[in-house]
């Protein structure tokens, strides 16, 4: 196996995740002490992307200690 094939793609996916949707949290919070309410539907969905990083991060170390 090479080297380029052994790196670990899912890590740095799940990090950007977790960190898109925790900014996307931090964002909606902002605006909601701020007085806006009304945020649009993308934003919250975007929220979710922190949960997703999580389960991404924990499947891809469950996959990468199963292949060792």
């Amino acid at each position: 196996m090479s080297a380029a094939s052994s790196r670990p793609i899912l890590l740095p996916l799940a990090v950007g995740l977790f960190a898109a949707g925790v900014l996307a949290v931090i964002v909606v919070f902002g605006l909601y002490a701020v007085g806006i309410a009304d945020l649009p539907l993308w934003l919250n969905l975007a929220t979710l992307l922190a949960p997703l990083g999580l389960i991404v991060g924990v499947v891809g170390s469950v996959v990468r200690t199963r292949r060792r």
